[in-house]
């Protein structure tokens, strides 16, 4: 796997009130991953960028919504999510520094 490969993995992080209890209770952190990735892919990708510990990496594609739009029936993207557990006092701090 490459470097730049690497950097193409993860898409962003998803922000939501699930993942934040995720975060808080479990240690995790959930991003929205490249739909190509694989979880050894996601382990060094997270590992890479923001130099942590990995211990499990669970993945799972999302079905993307059917939605009513003034012309029609529109249908989102399907995208692939990806659950990161780190290890014990490790923790990624999404805050900009400024």
């Amino acid at each position: 796997m490459s470097q730049a490969r690497l950097f193409k993995i993860i898409l962003a992080p998803v922000v939501s009130e699930k993942t934040t209890r995720v975060a808080e209770l479990a240690n995790q952190v959930v991003f929205k991953v490249a739909k190509d990735a694989n979880k050894q892919e996601v382990r060094a990708a997270v590992e890479l960028m923001f130099d942590v510990k990995v211990e499990q990496v669970r993945v799972l594609n999302v079905k993307g919504k059917t939605k009513r739009t003034r012309f029609g029936l529109g249908r989102r993207s399907d995208w692939k999510k990806a659950y990161v557990s780190l290890a014990e006092g490790q923790e990624i701090d999404f805050a900009v520094a400024e």
